[in-house]
């Protein structure tokens, strides 16, 4: 028999929610069968078995959150598998490749969705969510040394990790449910212990509850709620969201941040964008002027590095990254996200567009994997696509810098000078950056700024870059 116990499926996570089984008990099953679709805080991870065989027990439901390293599932191996020498092969190396497996030093635990803990502190990765992660060092970062005496910025204190809550084994008299039917039950006042689950292996559902409501003797109370208005509702905080408060609670109180606005005129990128349409490179990705934002931010980088550092507070060192890892805030379904595009600053325009378009498509669609969320140096977050001037933007923990961009609206503007000075309509926006006051000075951040909003006025002054 063997234990599948939960893998890391991000970079040092430590638990994650169970969305759906793939299998139940009975079901014959080979390596690299999808068994189980869990939730990180940074997004929803398939995990295929490492063994061949049949399975014999689910240890934890849907909507349970489970610790890394904890077992989730009992696993009968094949003994009549006619490549069980090679198959055994494949689970010892997969096994050895998968964080989370291996002896553990104390008992496992898990803890239901339904009692819901104060959040530990993220481990290194985003989950810009916004996730929360370390200062990434880069083959070629430079590493500078910070002056001697400073110390780490005192913010309020973080609530200590929680003290997981008892649950009663599977099997062992807990009702099998899962969560919206326990809330259904919750709400008509049943006690799911009375209820006899109709589903397979006993599992109560929707149909079980509403007829035990019907068939109740006494008429449901639901108590009245003694503070507030009727009608609240309460949900767990999990997931992304847990992940994101938590990052920007971090990176508040510990980046001591400033913002810059800057409002320009860029009618000359709409205009680049209209022709970039017509071109023939450009014929299958979708082109915006967030494409040429993000490149005159790349072309800004290369003479503001602040911009693209990082605070290393246990070595006393800024981390001036080698490469851009750029990040492009998305709001999705699950919350908001920062995937990013691993060294864009490689990419021509047509390859970053690229980039782009999948990144953004893929963060919609709630398929950024861990590795997508992790790394950022620098992120872009287009608040003007909800019609919003601008913003004063929080970091992503561990970057230095941030740019907001506002929505670009037809306004009225002074062009020319002296006697031909007049007012047209235009094309506009506004422009906030936000940085860590650590790394970066107000000389380095204004010129950042400046430098882009002079591109995005004139895009051929990136010649001169």
């Amino acid at each position: 028999m063997k234990q599948f116990l939960l893998p890391d499926p991000g970079e040092g996570l430590v638990e994650a929610d169970i969305v759906s089984w793939h299998v139940k008990p009975g079901d014959q099953i080979k390596i690299n069968d999808v068994l189980v679709e869990v939730e990180t805080s940074k997004s929803i991870v398939e995990l295929p078995s490492p063994y061949a065989g049949t399975v014999s027990e689910l240890l934890v439901n849907e909507g349970d959150t489970v610790e890394v390293g904890a077992p989730i599932i009992l696993i009968e191996e094949s003994a009549s598998d006619p490549v069980e020498g090679q198959a055994k092969g494949q689970q010892t190396e997969r096994v050895a490749n998968l964080v989370g497996y291996g002896p553990r030093t104390g008992p496992s635990k898990r803890r239901p969705r339904r009692h819901p803990e104060p959040a530990e502190a993220p481990h290194a990765a985003v989950a810009a969510s916004f996730g929360t992660h370390q200062p990434v060092s880069h083959r070629h970062d430079h590493r500078e040394p910070l002056a001697p005496g400073l110390t780490k910025p005192v913010g309020p204190p973080l609530p200590a990790p929680g003290t997981p809550a008892a649950e009663p084994a599977v099997g062992g008299g807990r009702p099998l449910a899962k969560p919206p039917v326990r809330k259904l039950a919750k709400d008509l006042g049943l006690d799911l212990t009375t209820v006899t689950g109709s589903g397979d292996d006993g599992v109560i559902t929707r149909d079980d509850v509403e007829a035990a409501a019907t068939r109740s003797p006494e008429p449901v109370e639901i108590p009245e709620p003694v503070e507030g208005p009727s009608g609240d509702e309460r949900v767990p905080i999990r997931g992304v969201r847990r992940a994101t408060a938590q990052a920007m609670v971090d990176s508040a109180f510990t980046a001591p941040h400033v913002t810059e606005w800057v409002t320009c005129d860029v009618s000359a990128t709409m205009e680049l964008v209209e022709k970039l349409k017509s071109r023939k490179d450009f014929a299958d990705v979708r082109v915006s002027p967030l494409l040429i934002i993000a490149r005159a931010c790349l072309l800004a980088l290369r003479r503001s590095r602040s911009l693209n550092a990082s605070w290393d507070e246990a070595a006393q060192e800024i981390v001036y990254h080698g490469a851009v890892n750029l990040g492009i805030a998305a709001a999705t379904p699950r919350g908001l996200v920062v995937p990013n595009i691993k060294n864009v600053d490689r990419l021509d325009l047509a390859g970053l567009a690229s980039g782009l378009n999948e990144l953004i498509m893929t963060a919609r669609e709630g398929k950024a994997q861990p590795a997508d969320l992790s790394g950022g140096t620098f992120t872009i977050t287009n608040v003007g696509v909800f019609g919003v001037d601008a913003g004063t933007p929080i970091l992503n923990p561990g970057e230095s810098g941030i740019l907001a961009v506002g929505s670009i609206s037809r306004r009225p503007w002074v062009v020319g000078s002296g006697a031909d000075e007049r007012i047209e309509p235009r094309w506009v926006t506004t422009l906030a950056l936000s940085f860590d006051h650590r790394i970066v000075d107000g000389e380095q951040g204004s010129r950042f700024l400046a430098d882009v909003a002079g591109i995005l006025n004139d895009p051929g002054t990136a010649l001169l870059f």
